[in-house]
């Protein structure tokens, strides 16, 4: 099948089933205008630059400084056929880079680049060594495995899927680029915990996944077991990809699949703060970006490819992100316009932890 062929069909099937992939739209989109066939270089060993580890700082001396400050940078979406992807990771590098407040590390949560191909990890690794940048830790979505869809061609081929490749592959690639013994692990960082989950197949193992995130009971248990060392009310930060179903139901394509378990695990643990991206939502077109449960459930926007309620990238100059601040007693988050470093008034909480 043609690549116009195959983003034909594509687009057709994401308008029947109501599809909130919106990169892949976009790319497939832009790509009928692109070439036809995609020359993918020899794979080469790829891995992020490893900056150096801080310290970890002594404790504040008064409850108005933070413990902890990071970025949360959601759907970069990294591809040589769209630059402004590339342009948008630059500008939120360069604002992290400048940036008048402190930022102890960089998180990454899925969807780093459009196809999770070793072009897309060598398009990201070259803007990532470009510039000396805080801890960055990273966790898988769907489009991290969509290199199954290119056949030897460098062609979109879905009749030939996996075309010779596997999730396995996808999932080794992003932990080396990573240095990672599993796609998920913890961070600590000033005494405060980060937990990085990430989905563990995608069509090529388990076709019913769809779009979704599917996590294994050893993934489940390792997040049990990680919350379950938290009893002193220190707040414990939960990055994911895809959002949460509707409560009291389990997810499917494009959520959390597993989500009536995932919402059990964190029941017991109110001063969790989970992170979500995946819907690219802009900050400032009305949808709701905070969720209270029985903890914190925030969406986050995107970097690469901002959208309207509709899901189309209108604002093609935008670059979005979250910036957290954690303190004795409560926790900020506030949204950041990367493309003119500006404070977003639509995205701005202030949540105290629980006692």
């Amino acid at each position: 099948m043609s690549r116009r062929a195959f983003i034909r069909w594509m687009l057709g099937l994401f308008v029947m089933i109501g599809a909130a992939t919106t990169g892949l739209i976009y790319l497939l989109q832009r790509s009928v205008n692109s070439q036809s066939v995609v020359k993918h270089a020899a794979e080469q060993p790829l891995a992020a630059p490893k900056p150096e580890t801080p310290e970890s700082k002594p404790a504040p001396i008064n409850d108005k400084e933070p413990l902890l400050s990071f970025m949360i940078l959601s759907d970069l979406h990294v591809s040589v056929y769209d630059p402004d992807t590339i342009k948008h990771l630059k500008e939120a590098f360069d604002d992290i880079k400048q940036f008048e407040s402190p930022v102890e590390t960089v998180l990454l949560t899925g969807d780093l680049t459009d196809f999770g191909d070793p072009d897309g990890y060598r398009e990201l690794q070259k803007v990532i060594s470009a510039y000396k940048l805080p801890p960055l830790h990273a966790n898988m979505g769907n489009h991290d495995y969509y290199d199954i869809w290119i056949d030897k061609k460098g062609a979109f081929n879905k009749d030939t899927v996996p075309n010779g490749k596997t999730d396995w592959q996808a999932r080794e690639r992003f932990q080396k680029f990573f240095g990672l013994q599993k796609p998920y692990h913890a961070v600590e960082i000033n005494g405060l915990s980060i937990l990085m989950l990430s989905q563990e197949a995608y069509v090529q193992e388990k076709p019913e996944v769809g779009e979704g995130a599917w996590y294994s009971d050893e993934q489940l248990d390792w997040l049990k077991t990680e919350l379950a060392k938290h009893k002193d009310g220190k707040p414990v930060f939960v990055m994911v990809h895809q959002p949460l179903p509707p409560i009291g139901s389990d997810g499917g394509s494009h959520t959390l699949i597993r989500a009536k378990l995932f919402r059990e695990i964190l029941k017991p643990h109110p001063n969790v703060f989970v992170f979500c991206g995946h819907r690219h939502q802009d900050f400032q077109n009305g949808t709701e970006h905070y969720v209270k449960e029985t903890f914190h459930f925030f969406h986050n926007s995107s970097v690469g490819r901002v959208l309207n309620r509709n899901f189309q990238n209108e604002g093609k100059n935008k670059s979005q992100g979250l910036y957290v601040q954690v303190y004795k007693d409560h926790v900020t988050v506030r949204g950041r316009e990367f493309s003119n470093r500006t404070w977003l008034k639509e995205a701005d909480w202030n949540l105290k932890l629980t006692k």
